[in-house]
């Protein structure tokens, strides 16, 4: 299902020399590579990948103009901090060996071009909250306490159109996206946007487990009884209000748990 970037007469894949380069190995964008490839591995760990298909990105600290991305052809439980490329959003490599996969640049490039609030994107097809986009209805019922973490944060991209594989489908997801934070993307997916690396992490994990606590109350064939919505509003705000340092504190945590198990991510 993956398609490589190659051969796209649009787009050139070829890293782009320049006399005024940027600074592309700053102790910043080093801490975002280490970040970004430790939620790939846990992402892998927890099941939340699929085959060397989905990607997650996000903008590179200093230039908004570049994003850092996986290559074609590794799986989330290969990727390492030095293996993700830095592209622009004409399709250029910037920095890296390789290219991304055709539907990651096309998809991600606009995201972070048309909604700069989105520091970090994460699409994948985790088997949960897939599950939910492909129902009839909104996919979340705001029943679970881990749902109500996204109480009015989401969106859903009912128009499926096939592969992205031009800029027009991004710039639609993009579109589809608007404020809104987490987006289902019907028959297809999730993509959540984050301020940080480690906010989209975190998003990223609880809306999977907040899909599979739902589809499990659905599986029982009960009704299932949303909460009120003046509470879910108000534990929203709560949870909201905590979210950046609980982020923090979790992509740290799985740092620590892949450092004494995998190390070799961050190299």
């Amino acid at each position: 299902m993956a398609h490589s970037l190659d051969g796209k007469p649009q787009l050139a894949t070829a890293a782009v020399p320049r006399s005024n380069a940027p600074d592309l190995h700053s102790p910043a964008v080093r801490e975002a590579r280490v970040d970004l490839a430790a939620c790939f591995r846990m992402a892998a760990r927890l099941g939340m990948h699929e085959g060397i298909c989905n990607h997650f990105s996000a903008v590179v600290p200093g230039h908004d103009e570049l994003f850092l991305v996986n290559p074609y052809g590794r799986a989330f439980a290969e990727v390492t901090a030095s293996s993700l490329l830095i592209c622009d959003y004409l399709g250029n490599v910037i920095d890296g060996d390789g290219v991304p996969e055709a539907t990651a640049f096309y998809i991600h490039a606009q995201v972070h071009r048309r909604l700069p609030r989105a520091r970090a994107a994460f699409h994948t097809h985790m088997p949960y909250a897939t599950a939910l986009s492909m129902t009839e209805g909104d996919p979340l019922i705001f029943a679970g306490q881990t749902a109500l973490k996204f109480y009015g944060r989401t969106a859903v991209d009912r128009d499926y159109n096939g592969l992205a594989l031009d800029e027009r489908e991004g710039e639609r997801i993009a579109a589809a996206i608007g404020d809104a934070d987490i987006v289902f993307m019907k028959h297809h997916g999730v993509m959540v946007c984050g301020k940080t690396i480690a906010e989209a992490w975190d998003d990223l994990y609880y809306l999977e487990r907040a899909s599979e606590v739902q589809l499990l109350a659905m599986s029982t064939g009960r009704e299932i009884k949303p909460v009120a919505t003046e509470i879910a509003e108000a534990a929203a705000r709560q949870m909201r209000e905590g979210d950046a340092e609980s982020g923090r504190l979790h992509l740290e945590s799985i740092k620590r748990q892949l450092d004494s198990s995998e190390p070799e991510y961050r190299h």
